[in-house]
């Protein structure tokens, strides 16, 4: 993984760049860790050798694990950095093309990058912090205001 900061002013943007062999997960939160990141969003392109796509089965509050055997592309990835219990935790959605043109998509468990990968990351001016929600069992962005 290689990293360059390509934006500093109110925010921080940098250009990240994964390769063969990398998961992107993994990557992704060593750098949010390593940035110190309490809020930020992402978005990807590239390609993964293989994958695990999830899919939130609300009667189980469980993510359904679909895995991805193939080389695909990354369509579109994209996801947010947050704060749970002071540590920077990853939420990010892929949609991922395959050969034959058709689309699978969902809860990015796992991408096992091949060729590569590349993230634009751009920090949010405010924290955001997750909270565990007891009726899905998720650990959602909390807000502090809310309407009426």
């Amino acid at each position: 993984m290689h990293y360059q900061l390509i934006h500093q002013g109110d925010t921080r943007t940098w250009a990240v760049v994964l390769e063969t062999g990398d998961e992107a997960n993994a990557c992704l939160l060593a750098f949010a860790r390593a940035q110190q990141l309490s809020a930020a969003h992402l978005t990807a392109i590239g390609a993964f050798q293989r994958a695990v796509l999830g899919y939130f089965d609300w009667d189980a509050r469980d993510y359904k694990r679909n895995p991805v055997d193939e080389q695909v592309e990354v369509v579109s990835l994209i996801g947010d950095v947050a704060l749970k219990d002071d540590e920077p935790r990853l939420h990010m959605h892929a949609v991922l093309g395959r050969s034959d043109a058709r689309a699978l998509g969902g809860h990015l468990l796992e991408g096992h990058v091949r060729p590569t990968l590349e993230v634009i990351v751009t920090e949010a001016p405010a924290h955001l912090r997750r909270r565990h929600d007891p009726v899905s069992g998720l650990a959602l962005i909390h807000l502090d205001k809310e309407l009426p």
